[in-house]
């Protein structure tokens, strides 16, 4: 598994999405509850940018239709979405946030 730097740590806000792309695939990455998570940035039911949304309960909210997504799984947990937007795998090395394009199961 190839992971690729994103962004610095002190980068990341609790609870604010930082949008970045990572060979065009576009991706928030989220600090909440003392964990980094990234998950792709594109809504399953709208396309809009997830990054704009609140984080709670590591959860994302999606700003446009309100449908919330789990930082940890992708699954929706609201409607309107109905399907899993894809999460990546997180490492922290120093003060490197790094991810993998590869989808964890």
């Amino acid at each position: 598994m190839t992971f690729v730097r994103v962004c610095g740590a002190d980068e990341l806000e609790e609870d604010t999405p930082k949008r970045v792309e990572l060979d065009g695939t576009p991706i928030s990455v989220v600090r909440t509850e003392g964990e980094v998570f990234a998950i792709n940035d594109i809504c399953s039911h709208a396309n809009v940018s997830l990054a704009e949304g609140e984080v709670d309960d590591c959860h994302i909210e999606c700003w446009l239709h309100g449908s919330r997504f789990d930082l940890r799984s992708g699954k929706p947990d609201s409607l309107p979405a109905t399907r899993p937007v894809p999460v990546y795998p997180v490492k922290i090395e120093g003060d490197d946030v790094l991810v993998s394009l590869t989808q964890e199961s």
